[in-house]
């Protein structure tokens, strides 16, 4: 007797992927970064990434709510309230989306929301008896402490923070800290470093790309150190972009420029790598100033730099 073969086609479900915007500036000094989610938005961010298979959930925007009081300009730690409740609520909210299966894609604001989703991403992590990874692309190294910072803006520390470096009501949001292990961190594109920074980078150890090696050796071969030593983390890798870490002839609207960046095809081969390699369990695009771009030429690279993260090809 011959068995009959069933031709029903099992579909499997697609991916999702949750946004989340945090119209955050006051980790920054310049109006203008906190209009980043929308702009993105408008550029079609939500229906971009659906034509790449995936089911998306705009899950609304985090707000930062009123400062209490107008910072001093020798502050150490400007509008630390109002950073920490964000990032807090940012936690709570990535965490929750992972957790749901969903892979987190955050919209900055300022980079100081790295703080929130980095603990998000690692208490989700710690769940599970699991280590993070991270590929941080910035022109700056972002590892200010409240002794070392030069201008107490709190947008120049998160990496530091999320390492274990700064205040507590920074570095314990989910209750632990630090949330990551600077051997499985990468960074790449820094050209801009202050001396406070260089000293915890050398303390570290951790690998830092510059701009120089990666003049030296091409993006490529950068990237595929910069993947495996996030890849080292058990439970995959968070991948956080600061658009100045791209040359400003191609991302205007950053409030931090630098000159000597990344060019557009680098940024855009170093996001096919990580979609390629697989790999990554959450994307964060931050510091678009909307005030200071170009015809939302800033605005709409970052939405094109997220879709190569989550696997678009020129074929």
């Amino acid at each position: 007797m011959t068995e009959s073969l069933s031709n029903e086609v099992v579909m499997k479900p697609r991916p999702r992927v949750g946004i989340v915007g945090v119209p955050l500036r006051y980790g920054a000094d310049m109006v203008g970064v906190e209009l980043g989610p929308a702009v993105m938005r408008m550029a079609g961010l939500e229906a971009r990434i659906g034509e790449l298979g995936y089911d998306v959930q705009d899950l609304g925007d985090i707000g930062a709510g009123r400062p209490e009081r107008v910072a001093e300009a020798n502050d150490r730690l400007k509008y630390l309230s109002e950073i920490s409740n964000t990032c807090r609520q940012l936690s709570d909210k990535v965490k929750s989306s992972l957790d749901s299966g969903a892979l987190p894609v955050i919209l900055g604001g300022d980079h100081s929301i790295a703080i929130g989703s980095l603990a998000g991403v690692s208490s989700h992590c710690r769940d599970r008896n699991k280590s993070l990874g991270l590929i941080w692309f910035d022109a700056h190294a972002d590892m200010n402490t409240p002794q070392s910072t030069p201008s107490g803006h709190i947008h120049g520390m998160p990496l530091a923070v999320s390492l274990g470096f700064g205040a507590t009501e920074l570095t314990e949001i989910g209750g632990f800290s630090p949330k990551l292990d600077p051997k499985l961190c990468a960074h790449v594109g820094a050209r801009d470093l202050d001396p406070g920074e260089r000293e915890l980078v050398r303390k570290l150890g951790m690998r830092f790309f510059t701009m120089r090696e990666i003049d030296e050796r091409g993006m490529s071969a950068c990237m595929d150190e910069a993947i495996a030593i996030a890849s080292r983390g058990t439970a995959g890798y968070a991948v956080t972009f600061d658009v100045d870490a791209l040359d400003p002839n191609d991302a205007p609207g950053s409030g931090t420029l630098v000159r000597g960046g990344m060019t557009y095809r680098e940024a855009h081969l170093a996001m096919e790598k990580i979609a390629e390699a697989g790999g990554m369990i959450s994307l964060e695009v931050v510091e678009i100033n909307a005030a200071l771009d170009v015809n939302n030429k800033t605005g709409e690279l970052g939405v094109e730099l997220i879709l190569s993260g989550l696997g678009k090809t020129i074929l």
